[in-house]
């Protein structure tokens, strides 16, 4: 793979003068177990700035032969380890993950597609999952309860997904049965039904399995709402406020009824008459990739490159959704540059280790990311092939490593509300 498809090694060249560009902190050329023993953080990158739970998981010290090893050596460690595990062991690879993993992955994909394939090996013993912490957790809910998942280095957490804990959501849910009860309308619809994205805790997967609710991806989330929405009156979602946002606002549902809710704040930041009129309530959540886009950046991408089709995630900000030409999951990206003609311009807006592979995997197009700075996801980048060597040779000789395991009280609602996912299915069959 060309060397441009590496966001590690353009970092390093940028760091050390021999490439233009910027990166937004210098700390991105450290090695991701510089921070392993620092106060809880999500480490350098887009989620730099967010405040983390400080209960978050924290990885340990990697031992020193994998932190001292040169990347052929890891290289060689990590082949070898894999062809003596064969089937037992199966590694899965999110799109976000950096080129210097994902070369060794089994399967590459989003969070939805990668639990699939967890699911899709019920011999294998052990699923090593290269992604982040919640991705772990759904594997763990829907593979056999024999099977090992293990998540290369612990502090590979999400941001997002800690916007929203159990217990900040179950007093929003207690506040809002006080203002609206619990009994259904003439129609049946119980008064609010909650919906969390793909991106949340097995806690929060399980809180919608209890109380009716469901799960969505980013592909499906306009399937999910309107599931939700035939069965209850308004929805509560979380934790990104810019996917519901925009996916209600393009199946009808005016802006002006969807009030935000700040956890921080008395009833969300809201008054009754606001919440009574709601059809959804959204979460004060967001993803610090996608926040990083921005209106101005489409209007250059145009500016320089007329023609370009600029293409974002919904979880970006809705004055960029709106700006953009087309908006979709991961996939949705991937598979727009696959069936485009020799020659299209693309601006992406989504994380820039995808795009910069995209761009690599497809030289015919001229394919770039709306965001000029380079600046990777925080916890993606946390994983790196010394992680994953140490966990790969630790099942080689018997040891699980970094185990993620949901308790069953959790894991049999979760369950739940992701068979609800599956069973309400979009009208196209692309994957999340």
């Amino acid at each position: 793979m060309s060397i441009t498809a590496s966001v590690d090694t353009t970092i390093q060249l940028i760091a050390r003068g021999e490439l233009e560009g910027d990166t937004c902190t210098p700390d991105l050329v450290e090695a991701p177990w510089e921070f392993d023993s620092l106060l809880p953080s999500y480490g350098p990158g887009a989620s730099m700035a967010d405040p983390i739970p400080a209960a978050a998981p924290r990885q340990g010290e990697l031992p020193e032969e994998y932190r001292t090893a040169s990347p052929e050596e890891l290289h060689d460690r990590i082949m070898a380890a894999k062809a003596t595990l064969g089937d037992r062991v199966v590694t899965l690879g999110h799109f976000y993950q950096r080129d210097e993993v994902v070369q060794y992955a089994d399967f590459v994909g989003d969070s939805f597609q990668l639990a699939n394939a967890a699911k899709a090996k019920p011999e294998a013993e052990a699923i090593v999952f290269c992604g982040v912490h919640f991705m772990a957790e759904t594997a763990d809910i829907i593979s056999r309860p024999e099977q090992a998942v293990i998540l290369p280095n612990l502090a590979a957490g999400c941001s997002m997904a800690d916007m929203a804990d159990i217990d900040s959501v179950t007093e929003c849910w207690e506040q809002l049965e006080a203002l609206y009860g619990t009994e259904p309308d003439a129609q049946g619809r119980v008064p609010v039904i909650p919906v969390t994205y793909m991106n949340s805790s097995a806690a929060l997967k399980g809180f919608c399995g209890e109380h009716g609710g469901i799960v969505c991806t980013s592909s499906n989330a306009e399937t999910v709402l309107k599931w939700a929405l035939e069965r209850g009156q308004r929805v509560l979602f979380f934790p990104d406020q810019h996917l519901g946002r925009n996916t209600a606002k393009a199946m009808g549902v005016p802006v002006e009824q969807m009030p935000l809710w700040n956890p921080r704040k008395a009833f969300g930041g809201n008054d009754v008459e606001t919440l009574s009129d709601a059809r959804v309530i959204l979460w004060h959540g967001f993803c610090s990739v996608h926040k990083r886009f921005t209106v101005g950046q489409i209007e250059q991408a145009r500016a320089e490159h007329p023609g370009v089709r600029v293409i974002v995630h919904p979880e970006c900000p809705m004055p960029v959704v709106d700006a953009a030409d087309e908006y979709g999951s991961t996939d949705y990206i991937v598979k727009a540059i696959q069936a485009a003609p020799a020659g299209s311009t693309f601006a992406i807006g989504t994380e820039i280790n995808l795009v910069q592979r995209l761009a690599a995997e497809y030289p015919q197009h001229t394919i770039f990311c709306l965001d000029a700075v380079v600046c990777p996801c925080s916890t993606m980048y946390r994983i790196h092939p010394g992680y994953l060597a140490w966990v790969l040779e630790g099942l080689v000789h018997g040891e699980v490593l970094n185990r993620i395991t949901v308790p069953a009280d959790v894991a049999v609602p979760a369950r739940v509300a992701l068979e609800r996912m599956l069973a309400a299915r979009p009208d196209t069959t692309m994957a999340a």
